[in-house]
């Protein structure tokens, strides 16, 4: 007797509009895994490229998936990935790593003296 391994149909909403997908996923697939075929996947004739997982973000009903997460994790009664699912793509801007310190640790103290920029 063999198990049909239930596979999640995704399609990944770039910033510009245009999609990647859809493909499909097995359940054990990580988001680390979904941004790397995004990043192979990514049109050349686009700008600004990601070049690793870590310059992506993926949104799905309202959350951002964490890279070690798997899709059976990151299932909710809000988001259960039945029938196509579309996650939309966020690609962080790129930053040298002082400058991206730097805003970090400002960030960090004026969140603890209660004086968050909006």
């Amino acid at each position: 007797m063999s198990a049909v391994q239930e596979q999640f149909e995704i399609k990944f909403r770039l910033p510009d509009g245009t999609d990647i997908g859809p493909r499909r996923f097995p359940p054990a697939s990580t988001v680390a895994t979904l941004k790397e075929t995004i990043i192979a996947q990514w049109p050349k004739d686009k700008e600004k490229g990601p070049r690793t997982v870590n310059d992506l973000k993926l949104i799905n009903a309202g959350k951002i998936l964490e890279n070690n997460k798997t899709l059976s994790e990151c299932k909710s009664p809000i988001c259960d990935f039945s029938g196509m699912t579309t996650m939309h793509v966020v690609v962080r801007a790129p930053t040298s790593g002082k400058q991206s310190d730097k805003r970090a640790a400002k960030k960090a103290k004026d969140f603890r003296c209660g004086c968050a920029i909006m």
